[in-house]
């Protein structure tokens, strides 16, 4: 079995198609594109950030992916960065967004609320600092849900952030920004979080590519909560990560998001890369639906990736995972249950009237466990996590469904039970990974035309603690196979002429 990062140098491999990316614009130019470009003087920093500028202020009207503008101040540290000797800078020159509610110096850490769009960053997040020290330029702050509790994107203080397939598609949550402006071509980079599958739903929804990091990866904290902790479940079941267009530039920019911050006690400061396995590499397959029922495409896109894998020499075997189903019921009733405990006398004075029926109704569903029996389901991770890590030695990779319907359309969630089972009753399968802590990797193996469109069908990859280089090496195995979401999304686009954006 051979990988595209085995079999050859991915460097010299866009040295070769620089004569082919002349023929896109700008802001189609995947982050590893943009850094061979620079660095053979194709292009220069400023023309990056001034294309993929000029794309933001054409396509963001439509989307309200970008809800602060960083355009000048983006160019300017392209300037600079280019009169400097800074052009072996791992990320020199690429663009990015992130999200509103990690810090960011000078921004708001409003996370949707209304009641914090003054809430001023005085530091950077670790994330936001590894990113700016390799180079990167962030262009703008990307849309979130009120408290980033959503799998759909919509607040009180920013409005609604569309979806680039058409206003019949949820552009997801909570990361739902950063999904729809990546795809958009509104940077090569999108920032995002993970804490039941905001990393994964606008991956999903949008049909672009991410991989939620494993716990202690990446590290975490906002300066702005000064002393004070998020709840130990959040600590152990939300991480940060990457949204972008293709798998290899998860491989270019996830080695710069691990790397160590002292501010984050427990994270782990591994390499990217772990040792080589013996291949070939055996993948569990799974399309159990828990009774729930799975659509056809959804199943269809399953089979696509499977048979990408297995032609890219991957063993393929169908198999039952540990305790899937029961895993991912425990682990949101135990979120609800710290959330209730720690965050319900926030939600009722800072969240809109909206936002509480929507708990209501998640509290409906997956009801919230309290007390004593909270802290021991909370314990009860660890049995879970281990049944895992016996299955993951024999199948190193599982590839499961991520939704088992077609992504919702936009507000699903805020029309009753029946919506709210729909959005997150069929999404089991995202929960089992964050509380797990394993890491997990979405893709689109699938384009379909429903009744209002088309959109895109994400898969999910699943692996070995601290092998998220696995996972990413899977997923551009498939691409090699089945061209990324993006290339269909601009064919039927409706943009402006591709000259206003070179």
């Amino acid at each position: 079995m051979t990988h595209l990062t085995e079999k050859r140098n991915v460097s010299d491999y866009y040295t070769h198609e620089i004569e082919k990316m002349a023929n896109k614009p700008t802001w189609q130019w995947s982050a590893n594109e943009i850094i061979v470009a620079i660095r053979k003087k194709k292009i220069s920093a400023v023309e990056v950030i001034e294309s993929i500028c000029a794309r933001m202020d054409a396509i963001n009207p439509q989307l309200n992916a970008v809800v602060e503008s960083l355009a000048d101040k983006a160019i300017a540290r392209a300037r600079v960065l280019d009169q400097s000797s800074s052009s072996d800078k791992p990320l020199y020159g690429i663009p990015i967004t992130i999200k509103i509610n990690i810090d960011q110096v000078g921004f708001a850490t409003s996370n949707g609320l209304p009641a914090l769009k003054d809430f001023i960053a005085d530091q950077d997040a670790p994330f936001v600092k590894n990113m700016e020290d390799a180079g990167a330029i962030v262009i703008g702050r990307t849309n979130t849900p009120e408290f980033s509790f959503r799998a759909d994107t919509d607040n009180p203080l920013h409005g609604r952030t569309f979806n680039p397939w058409g206003r019949h598609i949820s552009a997801g949550g909570s990361s739902g920004g950063a999904g729809a402006a990546v795809i958009a071509g509104i940077g090569a980079l999108a920032h995002g979080n993970d804490i039941g599958g905001s990393l994964r739903f606008p991956a999903s929804a949008n049909g672009a590519v991410t991989v939620k990091p494993g716990l202690s990866r990446v590290p975490a904290w906002n300066p702005s909560q000064k002393s004070t902790e998020r709840g130990l479940l959040a600590q152990s079941m939300s991480v940060q990560g990457l949204i972008t267009r293709t798998a290899e530039d998860l491989h270019l920019a996830m080695p710069i998001a691990i790397k160590h911050d002292p501010r984050d006690p427990f994270h782990a400061p591994l390499p990217w890369r772990g040792d080589q396995l013996p291949r070939p590499i055996k993948v569990g397959y799974c399309k159990d639906d828990f009774g729930l029922g799975i659509h056809p495409d959804v199943t269809a896109a399953l089979d696509a990736a499977a048979k990408a894998l297995e032609d890219a020499g991957f063993v393929i075997e169908e198999v039952n995972p540990p305790l899937a189903q029961e895993c991912g019921e425990v682990a949101f009733r135990t979120l609800m249950g710290e959330v209730n405990a720690l965050m319900s006398r926030d939600i009722e004075t800072l969240g809109s009237d909206e936002l509480q029926s929507i708990f209501d109704e998640y509290y409906q569903l997956f009801p919230p466990y309290e007390g004593s029996e909270l802290i021991r389901m909370m314990a009860q991770r660890s049995h879970y996590a281990r049944q895992w890590s016996l299955f993951l030695e024999k199948y190193p990779l599982v590839l499961t469904p991520f939704l088992l319907q077609p992504f919702f359309g936009p507000g699903r969630d805020t029309e009753g039970s029946e919506g709210v089972r729909e959005v997150m009753g069929h999404s089991l399968w995202s929960y089992v990974f964050n509380f797990t802590g394993l890491p997990a990797g979405n893709l689109p193996t699938r384009i379909t035309k429903l009744n209002d469109g088309l959109q895109p069908i994400g898969v999910q990859i699943a692996g070995r603690r601290w092998r998220e280089d696995l996972i990413v090496d899977a997923m551009v195995a498939i691409e090699q196979r089945i061209k990324p979401a993006c290339h269909t999304l601009w064919e039927t686009m409706n943009t402006l002429d591709e000259k206003t954006h070179r």
